[in-house]
């Protein structure tokens, strides 16, 4: 998408105006314009130049942002965009106002305080009725060149054929204006004649003060209108802040300040304490305390060690670190925010599509109706000043800009609240549409689960230390690569264990570890590889299938002819995805685990979450068909962390992808949870529903009150009620109408996006049970399938299923393998005959042991 500064926009009717002429350019497939931030997101391959001439010719100024125009995100144009977000606008209308007032307070003693009061005059005021009149007329003239915005801008867009509210504020002043004029050279006639009662007549048909009390009431109100906007961009603008200036990089062993758009890839950077980290990079040197608030809306500070990563704006607390930069300009995890919410900022929201049509007939239609009054109350016969003062109420009193605010306001500060907590919706038909969410579909591994193997149970054999089981595990287990021995590894360096030499030592794939400690033979593995060199107890045996019926991995560990014990390792649930699961549930939404584990390891872990459904055994591409065959049910959102969940994330309503993820997912995803916690899915529905909830205020309240406002200006009530309104009281309601709206949303800043003692359940439309979803997915008719079933042995946990199911599906021929370490076989899905032989030698490459093939 490319994005464009819009200049000369006044109201919704402007922004519908230009979203129209573009949306006709050869090329542009989507266009999308935002009042708000006066920026305009173009999708195409439509060049610059014809966009711009298009926006020109409906009578605006467009030029393309300096992040489009130049490749890269630099510290150079993120200043440019904050330059951009910047207030400009309320400086000059203050000064207009105060000019405007001025002016006006002098205007209305001479037309109100002297006529209606008595007020006191200069003498050669008394009785000279013409100089009072010409008096009036000078100091509105005034107060019309201060706000000529309005006039130019109003009637160059009715010369365009576009008319904007400037237009409706423009013609009722005008016409105010002209028929005092009018109405004073009618009256100088009658001076001079010597006819009073003609004086004193025109002298009444004077409407001056409205003409300039109009102009600075609207000016009140554009006023307000530009400081609370100002605030709705504060989130995108307090990022932006964040960015970095500077760097000192490390070279030649010498410390070298520069600017941190000099930094490169490879370069070693030092950050000292209370500095900010310029780029992200990873620690090479040093251990310290990082506050990443700025970037996750987390508080805590984050402990960072060699090897960990660091990111752009966030704050070294403690130690000296020295890094090596990793990712520099635009592919910055700050770069990338900004330009994630600027991109939100830029695009629409389904239900503006609803205000935009009404936006786009409003102005033509509100000087329809002001045409209309005069007309029908010149025919009831009344005078011409009646008449044109009931038409000028009209003009004056329609907002047509409430209508175009009520959602892109409510949008901007519900997605600049999500990213100060660290939940990040990437368009804005992303953040209405999180709200609407009836299922939600969790990946097990790095979502639901830490995505790494933890130690959870030791249990050493009667008579044995707790400690020396675990000092002997971890002197093995030092020696080996693979995964579920680093869980080993981290506990013991965790209780600061000393490890014993081992000599000897062998990796048996599929079996076990062995080597020679101080004390004799160590041995560890598999209950099957233990036990068949060691005799073991049947309540050790019992106790082992206890665990893995709780989806642990048991070690068990020998000495020479000594039983040990065990060390049971899972892939544990982050403490925060049993209260997620529960908040969710507690909305009234389905919550489904999605994973490629087989069953029983699935189901231990969603009971542990607490959730009920589960599918498990999915390949990749049948996550996606799972997915599609949900959305069948209500509106499905999937959250995932890997490549393997960028397809179904992308089928989704609505895709979430956990930010400590892959690139690939978060690419694929619509909303980025930074903090990867689970407990921000519920947050995310919930600020999703406020904002909603918001907006079907402010389009309420936008849509009542011109429904109430133009009948009671037009004068519609007066047969019945005698409920007549003042041009000027219509301009001081047009003016307020637009600042309500902004307040309301500006209301959002006080959400809770954590507090669920107020979450109501949402009915969700889906009406099959778990039995019928389960059937959809990613079976094919069985007709067309051809099945063989494998016995295997060797493999003892999650990590050998994974290894034997990869080397099966990269075989020609084979769709899909359902592997068991447990029950020690693999369901093959062919698509083609595939030889036995090949499939053995496919898993026997993999040092696993192939019995049989049926």
């Amino acid at each position: 998408m490319k994005q464009y500064t819009v200049t000369g926009m006044s109201c919704a009717a402007c922004s519908a105006r230009v979203e129209k002429a573009v949306s006709k350019v050869d090329g542009v497939s989507a266009c999308s314009v935002s009042l708000l931030t006066n920026s305009m997101g173009v999708e195409g391959d439509a060049d610059s130049a014809s966009v711009i001439r298009a926006v020109e010719e409906a009578g605006y100024g467009a030029a393309l942002k300096e992040a489009d125009r130049e490749a890269g995100h630099n510290a150079e144009s993120i200043r440019e965009q904050e330059k951009a977000l910047e207030d400009n606008e309320t400086p000059k209308l203050k000064k207009r106002l105060f000019s405007s007032i001025g002016f006006l307070i002098v205007l209305m003693y001479f037309s109100m305080g002297h006529m209606m009061f008595g007020w006191p005059l200069p003498a050669f005021f008394e009785g000279n009725h013409v100089a009072m009149g010409l008096v009036q007329l000078l100091l509105t003239i005034m107060i019309m060149v201060i706000n000529q915005k309005f006039f130019i801008s109003g009637f160059k867009s009715l010369f365009h054929r576009a008319p904007n509210m400037d237009t409706l504020v423009a013609m009722g002043s005008s016409a105010a204006f002209l028929y005092s004029t009018y109405a004073l050279f009618a009256m100088t006639d009658a001076q001079v004649k010597g006819d009073m009662t003609g004086v004193m007549k025109y002298m009444d048909e004077f409407y001056f003060e409205s003409a300039a009390m109009i102009l600075t009431l609207i000016t009140v109100g554009k006023m307000l209108e530009a400081h609370s906007k100002g605030k709705t961009t504060d989130a995108l603008k307090g990022l932006m802040k964040l960015a970095p200036q500077k760097a000192v990089l490390l070279i030649g062993g010498e410390e070298k300040e520069v600017p941190v758009d000099q930094v490169k890839k490879g370069d070693l950077f030092l950050v000292k304490p209370g500095e900010n980290i310029p780029v992200d990079g990873i620690v090479v040197k040093g251990s310290s305390a990082v506050n990443e608030a700025a970037l996750t809306g987390e508080s805590i500070p984050v402990d960072k060690a060699e090897g960990d990563e660091v990111s752009a704006a966030t704050i070294n607390q403690s130690g000296v670190l020295t890094c090596e930069a990793v990712r520099v300009g635009e592919d910055t995890a700050l770069s990338r925010i900004i330009q994630m919410v600027s991109d939100a900022a830029a695009t629409k929201a389904p239900i503006a599509r609803i205000a935009d049509k009404v936006s786009g007939i409003f102005v033509p239609a509100v000087i329809a109706i002001a045409a209309v009054t005069f007309l029908v109350w010149i025919l009831a016969g009344q005078s011409f000043g009646y008449a044109l003062a009931r038409a000028i109420s009209v003009l004056v009193i329609s907002c047509p800009c409430a209508l175009g605010l009520a959602t892109p306001v409510a949008i901007m500060v519900g997605n600049g609240m999500g990213a100060r907590n660290g939940i990040l919706f990437k368009t804005a038909a992303s953040l209405e549409e999180t709200g609407k969410t009836e299922i939600v579909v969790l990946d097990k591994t790095g979502t639901i689960t830490k995505g790494e193997p933890r130690v959870t149970d030791i249990l050493p054999a009667e008579g044995v230390p707790e400690e020396r089981l675990l000092t002997l595990a971890y002197s093995l287990e030092k020696n080996s690569e693979h995964p579920l021995a680093g869980a080993v590894i981290a506990y013991a360096e965790e209780k600061q264990l000393r490890a014993e030499e081992v000599t000897g030592f062998q990796a048996l794939p599929g079996n076990g570890l062995l080597g020679r400690g101080r004390d004799g033979l160590l041995t560890g593995g598999s209950f099957a590889y233990i036990s068949s060199k060691i005799p073991l107890s049947a309540d050790t045996e019992e106790k082992v299938k206890q665990l893995a019926g709780e989806g642990k991995t048991p070690l068990l560990f020998g000495l020479d002819n000594q039983f040990l014990g065990m060390i049971a390792v899972a892939d544990v649930v982050k403490e925060d995805s049993m209260e997620a699961v529960k908040e969710l549930t507690d909305m009234g939404i389905r919550v489904i685990m999605l994973t490629g584990d087989n069953e029983r390891t699935a189901r231990a872990v969603a009971a542990r979450a607490g959730i009920t459904e589960v599918i498990a055994g999915v390949l990749p591409d049948g996550k996606e068909q799972v997915v599609r065959s949900l959305k069948e049910e209500g509106r499905v959102a999937m959250a995932g962390d890997g490549i393997n969940d960028a397809p179904a994330l992308t089928r989704a309503d609505v895709g979430i992808a956990i930010g400590a993820g892959t690139d690939v997912a978060i690419d694929a995803a619509d909303v980025v949870l930074m903090k990867s916690s689970l407990k921000d899915i519920p947050a995310a529905v919930r600020l999703s529903r406020a904002t909603l909830r918001n907006i079907h205020e402010n389009l309420f309240w936008a849509f009542i009150y011109n429904i109430i406002g133009i009948p009671l200006a037009a004068g519609v009530w007066i047969p019945l009620f005698h409920w007549q309104l003042n041009p000027m009281f219509g301009a001081a309601a047009m003016s307020l109408s637009s600042f309500c709206v902004v307040t309301n949303a500006l209301r959002l800043n006080l959400f809770k996006v954590y507090d669920s003692s107020h979450d109501r359940k949402q009915k969700g439309r889906g009406k099959a049970a778990e039995e019928s979803i389960k059937n959809k997915n990613i079976k094919k008719e069985e007709g067309n399938e051809m099945k063989k079933t494998m016995k295997i042995e060797g493999m003892m946990c999650g990590h050998c299923e994974a290894a034997v199911k990869k080397a099966l599906e990269a075989v020609d021929g084979v769709e899909s393998a359902l592997v068991s370490h447990e029950k020690g076989s693999a369901e093959v899905t062919l698509t083609k005959e595939v030889a036995d032989d090949v499939l053995k030698k496919a898993v026997e490459d993999k040092d696993y042991k192939v019995t049989a093939i049926d």
